[in-house]
């Protein structure tokens, strides 16, 4: 279902963004930069408001830098140089390091009050990792492995939407987001295995 609404907003989403694309392109300022400076300034948020628990203002900075993700790509798509193999891999590497800091942050927070959640949230950057692993060792052996309840967008919004939540001190809202995140994820893993199995079958 994720991946439907993905697909059924990326048209729309891609003609409003293009002639921004276009005005950085021509200022000089490439696709991966703009990757760097997204990942650069989420990681900053992350860290200089959830261990405080500020959760609503990093929340809002974050989703902000986190929108530099819809401009990298169409930047390398409509530019001279078009889409690169480096550039594929510094967007995906960068995600896995922005994901980590922001779960790693809201851990921190709860290390730092003794909270119960703690091993819970663990759990979800643990099998968030697992998801994006197994897709990758996939594809490296040929087997192409798209779809899942929780791809990386699904369980980025089910984040900040918690963190969200959490900044505007809605009861239980961390218990239940994180709840939510980990049984997502959990499937997730499992249906990327059956995707792999199949395709190696």
């Amino acid at each position: 279902m994720g991946k439907m609404l993905q697909d059924s907003l990326r048209a729309p989403v891609t003609r409003l963004i293009t002639p921004i694309c276009r005005g950085l392109l021509r200022i000089g300022i490439s696709a991966n930069a703009i990757t760097a400076i997204g990942a650069l300034f989420t990681v900053l948020a992350a860290v200089f408001t959830f261990p405080q628990g500020r959760f609503f203002v990093g929340t809002i900075l974050i989703v902000f830098f986190v929108l530099f993700d819809l401009l990298d790509g169409t930047m390398a798509r409509i530019s001279q140089k078009g889409e690169s193999r480096w550039g594929a891999l510094l967007d995906s590497t960068l995600d896995r390091l922005t994901d980590a800091v922001i779960t790693g942050c809201v851990l921190w927070f709860l290390i730092s009050k003794d909270d119960r959640l703690g091993p819970l949230v663990l759990v979800t950057a643990v099998l968030g990792f697992l998801i994006s692993y197994i897709k990758a060792r996939s594809e490296s052996l040929g087997i192409p492995c798209e779809g899942g309840l929780a791809e990386r967008s699904e369980r980025l919004i089910l984040i900040l939407v918690t963190t969200g939540a959490v900044g505007l001190g809605i009861p239980y809202a961390m218990a239940i987001g994180f709840w939510l995140l980990a049984t997502a994820s959990l499937v997730t893993v499992v249906q990327r295995l059956i995707i792999v199995y199949r395709g190696a079958n």
